[in-house]
């Protein structure tokens, strides 16, 4: 398995916040039309899933499957050319801001190691990114 992480973001929201709208993928409606259709397509979700595909690797399906509240949310992938975990930790700073860190631990072949690293690194540090300027209300 190999671990990316992102760097550290700081969130302009509560904990709680964060935590609720995270936990529950059905608030994806809230972002839907930031999502860039020439990236990724067929983008459908529920309140546990969301499946995506994305030129060239084709489709990709995650699931939560572990809720930490208020300060993690565990997911799985279901359908995705290569197995990985997603986990998005969620901490306190004050009463008003949190800080939030994304880590994929994927199963890569060892032969496309190499090759994928830094895309994978990059992908979940744009995640990150996206997660952070994400308006979350309670």
């Amino acid at each position: 398995m190999a671990k990316f992480e992102s760097t550290i973001k700081q969130v302009p929201y509560p904990q709680e916040a964060v935590y609720n709208n995270l936990s529950d993928l059905t608030n994806l409606e809230k972002v839907r039309d930031r999502v860039p259709e020439d990236k990724l397509q067929d983008f459908s979700f529920d309140k546990d899933t969301v499946s995506v595909s994305v030129p060239p690797i084709g489709k990709i399906t995650i699931r939560i499957c572990d809720r930490e509240e208020p300060k993690c949310v565990k997911f799985e992938s279901v359908d995705s050319p290569m197995p990985f975990h997603l986990w998005i930790q969620v901490l306190p700073v004050t009463a008003e801001s949190s800080k939030m860190k994304v880590t994929v631990d994927a199963d890569i072949p060892f032969m496309l190691k190499g090759m994928v690293s830094g895309p994978l690194q990059d992908g979940v540090e744009k995640i990150a990114d996206a997660l952070a300027m994400i308006p979350y209300r309670l």
